[in-house]
């Protein structure tokens, strides 16, 4: 029992200088755009397939990849100011739940008719029409997917992110969009925030204002969206006898946090700028952590078959999301 203890330490410690390295990397010239989530995963997996699963260190490992991970998306809800969103966000919102039924619904049809992995196809459906890697993270114990889903559907999501960002920053000069739409365009179509924030920053204040109020929508409907997936597990379970599928907890603490930020540290200055770049950083770190305890469970032979179908549809989805979106904008 006392080694224990220490090997769960080392185990946590384990993901944490990883992510340390992730950042660093995250930082030299071509992987600025992939960024450290991306480049976490990229190791871990690497990591994996040199020296396989560092079994002595299971235990702080798989902290890392389940509480460190809810406790990322709990403190994620800090980037989610709902009173924005309501007084200046609510022709946006039908919008982004166009966007979100679009993505999850083609995901899925694409997937029965191509016969991909249906666990892999819907959570790269759910992040690319919500959030990323925290929509991911939120619907995959609902859905009582794999660690190793988990990682491989989030890696996919910063890959594609990261094309499609730097693809609209090709294309926008010749297109004939205003600043304000192309904002609202990428903030309604790319994957992760920090897509977003890539792809529209370069067209001015006004437009990534209007670009992450569209992208903040989007993390508004998340809440919702992940009750719907209880009903259909649950209506799913009681159907074929499975196991009764769990409320995820930290979905309240998600919904606090939300509420934290709109009504109270919105109104405290001086408190707020500071803490919320502290909470904005404890967060990428917290969540790549996770990403690399998850990332350390992906067995290349195993995934190499399931992921490649998956990865073809969603690569279609997106393309499919930007042209609608493109279009109703």
């Amino acid at each position: 029992m006392g080694a224990e203890k220490p090997q769960f330490w080392y185990g946590i410690l384990f993901t944490f200088s990883i992510a340390v390295f992730s950042f660093g990397i995250a930082q030299l010239p071509g992987f600025t755009y992939v960024g450290p989530l991306a480049t976490a995963i990229i190791l871990a997996f690497i990591y994996r397939q040199i020296f396989g699963y560092p079994d002595r260190l299971r235990s702080g490992i798989q902290f890392s990849a389940k509480i460190l991970l809810r406790a990322a998306i709990i403190l994620y809800g800090l980037k989610l100011n709902i009173d924005t969103v309501f007084s200046e966000g609510l022709p946006l919102l039908m919008k982004s739940a166009i966007v979100i039924a679009l993505a999850i619904l083609l995901s899925y049809t694409l997937a029965k008719i191509f016969k991909a992995d249906m666990t892999l196809s819907m959570l790269l459906g759910v992040g690319t029409g919500v959030c990323g890697a925290a929509a991911i993270a939120a619907v995959a114990p609902i859905i009582k997917a794999k660690d190793e889903d988990t990682a491989v559907s989030v890696g996919i999501i910063a890959l594609l992110g990261t094309v499609f960002s730097i693809a609209y920053l090709i294309v926008r000069p010749y297109l004939p969009i205003d600043d304000v739409a192309y904002g609202v365009w990428s903030g309604l179509s790319l994957h992760e925030l920090a897509h977003v924030a890539l792809a529209a920053e370069p067209a001015g204040e006004e437009s990534l204002a209007f670009a992450l109020l569209a992208k903040l929508s989007r993390v508004f409907l998340l809440v919702p969206l992940c009750f719907v997936f209880i009903w259909y597990m649950r209506r799913k379970q009681s159907r074929t006898g499975e196991a009764k599928v769990a409320f995820p907890y930290f979905l309240i603490g998600f919904i606090v946090m939300s509420l934290l930020n709109s009504y109270v540290l919105g109104d405290i200055v001086s408190l707020s700028e500071g803490f919320m770049t502290f909470i904005s950083h404890l967060t990428t770190v917290l969540l790549t952590m996770a990403m690399i305890a998850l990332g350390l469970n992906i067995n290349m032979r195993d995934m190499a078959g399931r992921a490649s179908r998956p990865f073809g549809i969603i690569l279609l989805v997106s393309i499919l999301l930007s042209i609608t979106v493109y279009i109703i904008k």
